[in-house]
């Protein structure tokens, strides 16, 4: 703090990542959210597996706080200034993001760097109940709407939001190989079958990596608040904690990874809201990797190495999560089921990488990408 005073009391109660409330409070009265008026209550946000996120309310209005997650916090992951540069950077463009409200670097406020947005009414749809409510046209239209979304984060004009310097594009996907390894031997908690073998054919087969563009970094349907109705709409886009400049298709094959359908039991009991896409009407994998292609005319016949570098990449951050809640620091429920998805992970990674897109019999990848991208899978 900066020797300001501190009310004595404040009646809102405190919640783990925003224990002291009057503090809080005090910052809000002199920072850029002031109009919005007195702090009478802070929430936790149900999801969300990395940097937690609380709704605020306010005498006149609603915000919603962003910070890191407790415990043990990566090098260079969490970067709450990074976050809140990409939103400013955004807002305004054909890729709707909440409002940017302010920025707190000071970590004794609430115990680390926060920022504040504005709080938007939309549907989360993290889970397979909380999908129920959509009728397979609807589902349909939102697969749509997805992969135009993800299209149009990749067609963001980077000058002109003022992101030239917001990552480097070129040596993008050996960086990330690097990044991960490093960020896995930070996180691990035992020894796992098929790590080191899966970095080594990662390692041998990296391709050439595409255009540079704004990647989001976690894109997938519960990082999205949804506007539904008879025509669903994207209110915004959230959770850019990962976003940079990069690979496009890493991406796209991540978001496919997180794309399941009908009949992957064993993707379907993974904690990654991936059962929402089995429902009846959604795209398959396969049509929503083609609507993309056809979208921004990118050749997507390697997307199995992208989709295995997914695996890989969500491992190891489904790893960290798991070191966290082996500590007592997650908050909120379903932590539990975080380690159980890693060697899941890895082993889909190394079948992606001999070339099955299902994981049930292994096909060559040249015959699969083709099939994929003609949308026959």
């Amino acid at each position: 703090m900066t020797g300001e005073s501190i009310p004595d009391a404040l009646d809102v109660p405190g919640v783990p990542g925003v224990t002291h409330p009057a503090r809080l409070a005090a910052w809000l009265s002199r920072s850029a959210a002031a109009d919005a008026g007195d702090l009478q209550g802070v929430t936790l946000i149900a999801g969300g597996r990395s940097n937690l996120t609380y709704r605020l309310d306010l005498s006149r209005g609603r915000l919603v706080l962003r910070r890191p997650p407790l415990g043990h916090v990566l090098p260079t992951a969490h970067d709450m200034a990074r976050e809140y540069r990409v939103l400013t950077a955004l807002d305004g463009t054909d890729v709707p993001v909440p409002h940017p409200v302010a920025l707190c670097a000071d970590a004794e406020i609430i115990g680390a760097p926060f920022y504040l947005m504005e709080y938007l009414d939309g549907v989360v749809l993290h889970s397979r109940e909380a999908a129920l409510q959509l009728r397979p046209g609807q589902a349909r239209q939102l697969s749509e709407r997805a992969a135009e979304m993800l299209a149009a984060i990749h067609a963001v004009d980077i000058d002109a939001v003022g992101l030239t310097e917001f990552g480097r594009p070129d040596g993008y996907l050996p960086r990330q190989l690097a990044r991960w390894q490093r960020q896995w031997h930070l996180s691990a908690t035992r020894e796992m079958p098929g790590y080191e073998l899966l970095v080594q054919r990662l390692t041998a087969g990296l391709p050439e990596s595409a255009d540079g563009t704004l990647v989001h970094g976690d894109f997938r349907l519960d990082n999205m608040l949804i506007t539904l109705g008879r025509q669903p709409s994207v209110a915004a886009v959230i959770d850019w904690e990962m976003s940079t400049l990069g690979d496009p298709l890493a991406d796209l094959g991540l978001t496919l990874v997180y794309w399941a359908g009908p009949g992957e039991d064993d993707w379907l009991k993974i904690n990654v809201g991936a059962d929402v896409t089995a429902l009846p009407g959604f795209f398959t994998r396969a049509e929503l990797a083609a609507r993309y292609a056809e979208l921004t005319g990118r050749d997507i016949s390697g997307i199995g190495y992208y989709m295995a570098f997914g695996c890989f990449k969500l491992a190891v951050v489904l790893e960290g999560i798991h070191a966290r809640f082996l500590q007592h620091k997650t908050v909120g429920a379903g932590f539990e089921l975080e380690g159980q998805a890693v060697p899941v992970l890895i082993d889909r990674a190394h079948q992606l990488l001999d070339g099955d897109l299902t994981g049930g019999t292994r096909k060559s990848r040249s015959l699969l990408a083709s099939r994929l991208y003609q949308n026959e899978c």
